[in-house]
């Protein structure tokens, strides 16, 4: 990133920091709390018999301030005050530290660096000397070492008004996600090429996604999903294979992060002369035609589990369109015939984490189990669409063993089987003025599947 591009996301943290403080004073007001510890975590170790720890990720709940993933950081917040950022020096020489790469917390924030983090429990009763205090983090021990029992600790009703702040994003919050979409852009063009010349391996495949996106592996926002074949109609497929077998289809689930802010892209290629290609061809056509479609319509106003409801009425078009169900959509869709072929939700909302939260408040219809955002459309909301087609062998059972399996062209389904699925998925952000969403991913990748050459 250039001095210029990082001197404006610095400006436009400035502000987000800003706003984030005059929040979580209200929050804190509204909850009785004389102040607000927000945790950003402890490495994790591998198990209780190994002496090696995961990289540590700060709790999404210190991202939203700050993007520093260094051991026992903390915020203290306290209305009346400007935040306080306890950030231990250490005397470690095994591991060099991470710093930040924008530099407005140190201008919006207190920043204390002592030796121990057990040094800011007199930080804290400095600035909340009476009155209650919350806990927000995943280590009792941290609590404890600043005096706080378990009462303290993430209180429910706190949690949820911290959730909702994280809903409607800020300009900073865009930014990073824009820039987290053209990092992962870089590894799906790098993934698209290699299938396309070549047979490379999952894992190479992989591997070339990371490369490409300069991550490491536990700087993704999840595993990445690299299917081919028949592993692309395996949902979340990460046991990538060794070895490349000529497979004729790619599904790639990927994503990057910035400043702890996540994209989740999804592409779907084919290649390959065969009959059973050609075919598999013409879906993915078809749900890229469809996803477009669902993005566009993706506006202010709109509850989020009607298109999800769409979403299944244009599945069915297409499988009836491309010879999979001979029955009408409107029938296709009435007897749930989609639904084996498309189990899933049409997206979730997206920022901190993957599957962000704020936008599941409400349980959707027990039609739509996994749905994950049942929120109202709003400007600021963040979120996926990601229609797919997938040839499952425990939905086919089903198929096979239900009233309208004769409506199914079986011959068909064997066929295309054998390439697995079509997913394709953006990242849409809805601007402070409503209407149709900013897609996030077609500015940096603007086709969403189909041949792997073109």
């Amino acid at each position: 990133m250039d001095s210029t591009t990082l001197a404006a996301l610095d400006a436009l943290q400035s502000d987000h920091l800003r706003a984030l403080t005059a929040a979580y004073g209200r929050i804190a007001e509204r909850h009785g709390l004389a102040a607000i510890v927000v945790h950003g975590g402890r490495p994790k170790s591998r198990s209780r018999f190994d002496d090696q720890s995961f990289a540590l990720r700060s709790t999404p709940h210190f991202q939203h301030w700050l993007a520093l993933n260094e051991p026992d950081c903390a915020l203290i917040v306290a209305p009346g005050h400007t935040p306080t950022l306890v950030w231990p020096s250490g005397l470690d020489f095994w591991e060099r530290p991470r710093a930040p790469l924008t530099t407005a917390f140190d201008r919006s924030l207190r920043v204390e660096r002592p030796r121990a983090y057990a040094a800011g429990k007199d930080l804290l009763r400095d600035l909340a000397p009476t009155g209650a205090i919350a806990f927000v983090g995943e280590d009792p021990e941290a609590a404890a070492d600043w005096g706080l029992d378990a009462t303290a600790e993430n209180p429910a009703t706190l949690l949820r008004d911290l959730d909702a702040l994280r809903v409607t994003k800020s300009a900073y919050e865009r930014a990073c996600l824009v820039e987290a979409n053209r990092v992962a852009a870089l590894g799906h063009e790098a993934v698209r090429r290699a299938f396309a010349s070549g047979d490379a391996s999952e894992l190479e495949l992989h591997l070339a996604f990371l490369g490409a996106t300069a991550q490491d592996d536990p700087e993704t926002p999840y595993k990445n999903i690299v299917a081919k074949g028949r592993n692309g109609a395996i949902l979340h497929h990460i046991a990538y294979l060794r070895e490349g077998k000529g497979e004729e289809s790619l599904l790639l689930d990927a994503g990057a992060t910035f400043q702890g802010y996540c994209s989740d892209i999804t592409r779907t290629w084919v290649k390959g002369a065969s009959a059973a290609a050609s075919a598999f061809l013409g879906l993915v056509q078809g749900v890229e035609a469809l996803q477009r479609d669902l993005c566009l319509g993706a506006v202010a106003g709109l509850r989020y589990e009607e298109l999800h409801d769409e979403s299944h009425r244009r599945v069915s078009t297409v499988l009836a369109d491309v010879g999979l169900v001979r029955l009408s959509p409107d029938e296709i869709c009435a007897r749930g015939i989609s639904r084996l072929f498309y189990p899933h939700g049409l997206g979730h909302s997206l920022g901190l984490q993957t599957h962000d939260v704020g936008c599941a408040i409400e349980r959707p219809r027990g039609d739509n189990p996994f749905l994950r955002n049942t929120a109202v459309i709003a400007p600021g909301q963040a979120f996926t669409v990601e229609p797919g087609v997938y040839f499952i062998d425990q939905k086919l059972a089903e198929l096979r063993e239900g009233a309208s399996a004769g409506a199914v062209s079986f011959a068909l389904v064997e066929a295309l089987g054998a390439l697995g699925g079509v997913r394709i998925e953006d990242d849409l952000f809805v601007g402070p003025d409503g209407g149709a969403p900013e897609n996030l991913t077609r500015a940096w990748l603007p086709v969403g599947g189909g041949a792997a050459s073109s």
